[in-house]
């Protein structure tokens, strides 16, 4: 192997990464990024949580097994959780413009 700094080997390098934080989302409001925001039919939804499962900011919130509502604080709009949901019971819709004050 190699001897240069940067060359390191894949053997030499440490096993896996480590988060010790999970970052400043839970720290700092992150809903208002987002154009549009789930809206999920909670009648159909058969509470299969591949939405939360996949869900990268963890906005979606699950109380005894079943999913019960989207934290909209934090929800980026990113729209994963409609995409892969099996009965297509979650639906992106727009946003209302934030008004800027004056």
């Amino acid at each position: 192997m190699s001897t240069r700094r940067g060359d390191e080997g894949y053997r030499e390098l440490p096993i896996g990464g480590v988060v010790l934080d999970p970052g400043s989302t839970r720290h700092n409001l992150t809903g208002s990024w987002r154009s549009e925001h789930p809206v999920i039919d909670l009648e159909e939804c058969v509470h299969c949580l591949i939405c939360w499962e996949l869900c990268p900011d963890n906005c979606l919130v699950v109380v005894n097994g079943k999913l019960a509502s989207v934290d909209l604080d934090y929800c980026k709009g990113c729209g994963i959780c409609a995409m892969e949901c099996p009965r297509k019971c979650i639906e992106m819709v727009p946003d209302l413009p934030i008004e800027e004050s004056a």
